[in-house]
């Protein structure tokens, strides 16, 4: 692999970030096909991942060469586990912070109540907070009460519109400072992103920062998503098939100061 160092010199837009997203599931990483979104009820179906990086049994080095070609503050990772409902992978997200120590983990793993998030805390994280396991607004402001800053927002959206109580796309007082547009249906598909979608919610983020989540195919899709005045894109598919990779996002940055 082609240090990045040789690709360009510079580090990339502080206000920009190409996160990359592993799910872990019986103790490894897994990854979702076309049509198997992650959020969509089809996670039991995502098998060990087949990826230049590194064994599906090794997501410490899988995710550190993620982070060596994207220059990503911020590593995501689903504990599909934990989302089923049967057991987690606490100890390997562990591992995983160990190995990246300067990266900023964000959690998902189904939270829905304060004893979800308070199990997780002592790794020392930010949590996902998906609108599909939000039971109520009422539910959202006690844990945004007591984690604040610790709490990302993601707003999961399929084929019927949000998956969760209505207000919390309707009323963006009730966002936090970082919100994930989870665009379901595009999840594993590369189809490319909810470009009304994303217009949508960062006309009504204020200074909020917005994130798209969902069939994020090529270089142009993350550069789309940047021009849009998105604050970041999560990525999977693309960064293991070798679609977006060192010299397609230093060619983002270059692009951008040219």
């Amino acid at each position: 692999m082609t240090p990045i160092s040789e690709v360009s010199g510079d580090q990339p837009p502080a206000s920009f970030a190409v996160v990359p997203v592993l799910d872990l599931k019986d103790g490894g990483v897994v990854h979702a096909r076309a049509g198997k979104q992650a959020r969509a009820g089809k996670r039991a179906e995502y098998r060990p991942i087949a990826t230049p990086f590194g064994p599906p049994h090794d997501p410490p080095a899988i995710a550190r060469a993620l982070l060596g070609i994207t220059f990503s503050p911020v590593l995501y990772i689903a504990d599909l586990d934990s989302i089923l409902g049967r057991g987690n992978n606490f100890d390997l997200c562990q591992a995983l912070a160990d190995a990246v120590p300067e990266t900023d983990l964000w959690i998902d793993a189904g939270f829905s109540n304060l004893d979800d998030c308070a199990f997780w805390l002592p790794l020392g994280a930010t949590l996902v907070i998906g609108s599909e396991t939000i039971s109520s607004v009422d539910e959202w402001k006690t844990m945004c009460g007591s984690f604040g800053r610790n709490l990302v927002l993601s707003l999961d959206f399929d084929e019927q519109g949000l998956r969760g109580p209505n207000e919390l796309m309707s009323d963006p007082e009730l966002w936090p400072d970082r919100v994930i547009l989870m665009s379901l249906g595009r999840v594993g598909t590369e189809i490319g992103p909810d470009l009304d979608l994303l217009s949508t919610a960062i006309a009504s983020a204020g200074d909020r920062e917005i994130y798209a989540a969902g069939g994020i195919a090529t270089q142009n899709d993350v550069a789309t998503v940047m021009d849009a005045g998105a604050h970041g894109v999560l990525v999977a598919t693309a960064l293991h098939s070798g679609a977006i990779g060192q010299k397609e996002i230093a060619a983002l940055w270059e692009g951008r100061r040219s």
